[in-house]
């Protein structure tokens, strides 16, 4: 059963980040190209019109404005579901803009350390990496009430740790609600499942009243178990 159960949830991840990555396509590629596409398009009628010029050119502004509010919205929701850096850039950029966004929306001050030069993870693992921190953090911003948050990237021989730290109000023994049958927190299983499926370890240790700390290590080499 706990075979089973590990086995329905790997498949639930894979499955979850495709159609993640199908949608931020989508969203880039075909409406924002085609709102893109209006905004010029306005913009030309603004130039070329003569009739009743500076009321056309009015009503014009107002819908520019609001097509490009809608080019921001999609580019905001792709970016949530798969960030574009993170195929473009790789993990260290991705991670650097979503952690400037998340202090520029919630207030809670992030410090990220990583170790120098090129990390040589797979796509997948990049992507495994990439949302543990984005749970971690949006945990913290949500049930922590903490001011600070430190991750910390390192490379370490065979493998790389990764490290996320708060000074929140922590909670209950992290291996108790890991561990527990009845009403598992699901968002720690998760998290544990992501490193777990390729070849990692995942802990965590929360003091009440103190604060909480994950630790990450992924296989530098190797496929998923």
């Amino acid at each position: 059963m706990e075979r089973q159960h590990r086995h329905v949830i790997r498949g639930l991840l894979a499955a979850q980040e495709d159609e993640r990555k199908l949608i931020s396509r989508e969203l880039h590629d075909d409406i924002s190209q085609t709102l893109a596409g209006i905004n010029i398009q306005l913009t030309v009628l603004t130039k070329e019109s003569t009739y009743n010029r500076e009321v056309f050119k009015k009503k014009v502004e107002h819908v520019r404005k609001l097509v490009e509010k809608s080019v921001d919205i999609v580019h905001h929701f792709a970016r949530k579901l798969r960030p574009t850096l993170l195929d473009h850039l790789g993990l260290v950029p991705a991670l650097h803009a979503y952690m400037k966004t998340l202090t520029k929306q919630s207030g809670l001050l992030i410090q990220f350390k990583v170790f120098p030069g090129e990390s040589h993870l797979s796509n997948p693992k990049e992507t495994a990496v990439y949302r543990l921190v984005q749970s971690a953090l949006t945990n913290v911003v949500k049930h922590a009430k903490a001011t600070q948050a430190h991750v910390t990237l390192q490379k370490i021989p065979g493998a790389i740790t990764l490290e996320i730290k708060d000074n929140g109000a922590g909670f209950q023994t992290a291996d108790h609600l890991l561990r527990r049958k009845r009403y598992p927190r699901l968002g720690l299983i998760i998290m544990r499942e992501r490193a777990e499926m390729f070849g990692g370890t995942f802990q965590i240790d929360s003091v009440i009243g103190t604060g909480t700390t994950i630790h990450v290590q992924i296989p530098l080499e190797g496929s998923a178990k």
